[in-house]
């Protein structure tokens, strides 16, 4: 493999006589099956070299030993190079770390490192062990509502340590208080439900587990917000038009996002269901797309409309990746892993402003927003339109019954004489 990236032979043997090059050959052979360039191993490659004399200089001798090392290079790196960068040590941290610990993650089974996780750790581990176990399994939540506790109380779980409170049964329904007043100041009227519920819980459970010597829930009060107060952030059809002329289809990241944003529009799709389709949800005998486990706990089969089929076609002939990986978007840049939820909502966001769309909150939701006021002006029935964007409960449709968006535009343009 170094044979691949390196002309010179003498550059081949340096690297072959240290004693890491049997996994520094082994780390090339992924960077180059996720698609990096040559550009980066030939930036990565001396620094793992690098890594490899300072531990042996520390005395490592087996290839187990090297995690006690990372650290003290990392330190080491950033005494010699970071004089020498204009950006902040952190990064010229980070280069010298984002190697070394791939690396060691192929060669060392279990190793995790510091490196930058998708997975943040839950939230009183200490002081409360037992409370998202609690949620998982006598609950019954699904991850990504474990995903709303853990962000909501590792808030929590600062603003404590911040105050210096250390033992739970020391808490007060006038800390939680000053809690709730502090986060109203950063945080939106839904996030501020969500903060309010999930504390909720986590008292009760502190209460119940008899960590505290009362049940502070009631204490928690949340913002009082009206059923139907808020308006559907949608956009015009001429918009939708506007949106996907701004993409670049000649290229495999405009193919791509012109798939996904069709899939949005038009069939209404949350961004965490088009990040989880895979080339086997595409019957294309059968001119069907398949939506699985969707938020009403249901799975949905669509009729694959001909100019989705054809971006997905053209996508998947022109612009996806070689790959063994089943899901049908994946990253544009190395490393080719599947496009997140996140990803897909970032690049909605883009083409609306790229456009010039101006509307609250941008991101994958307008594009669902639009669809459904779509159908609502072509005059389907809720019951209809609930059912093709799976809303779990009737109420979600409902909002949109508050305002007629295209005569409200009417009325904003002209007189309004004309309207009934």
């Amino acid at each position: 493999m170094f044979e691949r990236y390196y002309i010179k032979p003498e550059t081949i043997d340096r690297l072959r006589a240290s004693w890491l090059s049997e996994p520094i050959e082994q780390y090339v052979q992924w960077l180059d099956g996720q698609g990096y360039s040559p550009r980066c191993v030939h930036r990565r490659v001396p620094i793992l070299r690098r890594f490899g004399e300072f531990a042996q200089q520390q005395g490592a001798k087996q290839w187990t030993d090297l995690p006690a090392h990372v650290e003290p290079f990392i330190a080491n790196w950033i005494r010699e190079h970071g004089k020498h960068y204009e950006e902040p040590l952190r990064w010229v941290g980070h280069e010298a770390r984002t190697p070394v610990e791939q690396m060691l993650k192929l060669i060392l089974p279990g190793f995790e490192g510091r490196g930058r996780s998708s997975k943040r750790a839950d939230p009183f581990q200490k002081k409360a062990p037992g409370f998202f176990r609690f949620l998982r399994l006598e609950r019954g939540l699904r991850e990504s509502s474990l995903c709303h506790y853990v962000h909501y109380l590792h808030r929590f779980e600062a603003y404590l340590k911040r105050i210096g409170l250390e033992s739970l049964s020391e808490l007060t329904p006038l800390m939680l208080s000053a809690f709730i007043i502090e986060s109203a100041t950063t945080l939106s009227k839904t996030s501020m439900t969500g903060l309010c519920s999930s504390l909720r819980v986590f008292l009760r459970y502190l209460h119940q587990e008899e960590l505290t010597a009362r049940d502070l829930s009631s204490a928690i009060e949340s913002p009082r917000r009206y059923r139907l107060s808020e308006i559907p952030r949608s956009i015009a059809w001429d918009e939708v038009r506007r949106m996907l002329e701004a993409v670049d289809r000649r290229s495999a990241l405009g193919k791509r996002d012109y798939a996904i944003l069709l899939l949005l529009v038009t069939y209404g799709l949350r961004g965490c269901e088009v990040a989880a389709m895979t080339l086997d949800d595409i019957d294309w005998q059968r001119e069907r797309l398949l939506v699985p486990e969707r938020k009403a706990g249901h799975t949905t089969a669509y009729p694959l409309a001909a100019v989705v089929g054809a971006a997905i076609l053209d996508y998947l002939q022109h612009g996806r990746p070689e790959t063994a990986d089943r899901q049908l978007f994946l990253r544009a840049c190395a490393p080719r892993q599947p496009l997140t939820a996140a990803g897909i909502s970032c690049r909605t966001n883009r083409y609306l402003r790229k456009a010039g769309i101006e509307v609250a909150r941008p991101g994958s939701h307008t594009l669902r927003h639009t669809c459904v006021q779509r159908l609502v002006d072509a005059d389907f029935s809720f019951k209809t339109i609930g059912d093709y964007v799976a809303h779990r409960s009737p109420d979600s449709t409902q909002i949109y019954t508050k305002v007629a968006v295209e005569a409200l535009r009417e009325v904003a343009l002209g007189h309004g004489e004309a309207l009934p």
